[in-house]
């Protein structure tokens, strides 16, 4: 398959800084700073959305060498090893990362997020407005998620 080179629009800055904190991610207030070349107005009409869709890219982790096995998320061995793309961790092929944020504040170049589980410094590569009419109506997954997200978002 042909690669590409994706460049960062932005930069993530909060207070957290261990990538191997993995929880409570809920409360972070996270400020992403565009790209001075896309001008003091590239985020104009973000402020009328109430979330944004931020696509990130997890640079602190290495790719894994062989994603063929099934692993358990996170390493716990209470869940069910599952293939690379049944998870949303960071070792994963072109590390990209993707949450649905809440948009506290749009100032010129910087928006200001609540609840992105990105540390700071972390690349941005694009963001997305959320629209209803995109979001799936009657999601199901399997009964070990809600286990191993329980402290995730919590604040």
């Amino acid at each position: 398959m042909p690669s590409f080179e994706i460049t960062p629009i932005g930069t993530v800055r909060n207070d957290r800084t261990d990538v191997q904190h993995t929880d409570n991610w809920g409360a972070v207030r996270s400020t992403i700073t565009v790209d001075e070349r896309f001008g003091e107005a590239c985020l104009q009409g973000l402020e009328g959305f109430s979330h944004v869709e931020v696509l990130f890219l997890f640079d602190r982790l290495p790719e894994l060498d062989d994603y063929r096995e099934p692993r358990p998320s996170r390493g716990r061995a209470d869940l069910p090893p599952v293939g690379v793309f049944a998870g949303r961790g960071p070792r994963r092929p072109n590390r990209i990362g993707v949450t649905c944020c809440t948009i506290e504040s749009v100032d010129g170049r910087d928006l200001t997020v609540v609840g992105l589980d990105a540390v700071s410094g972390t690349p941005v590569i694009d963001l997305k407005p959320t629209m209803a009419e995109f979001l799936p109506a009657n999601v199901t997954q399997p009964e070990w998620v809600g286990r191993l997200m329980s402290e995730y978002f919590q604040p």
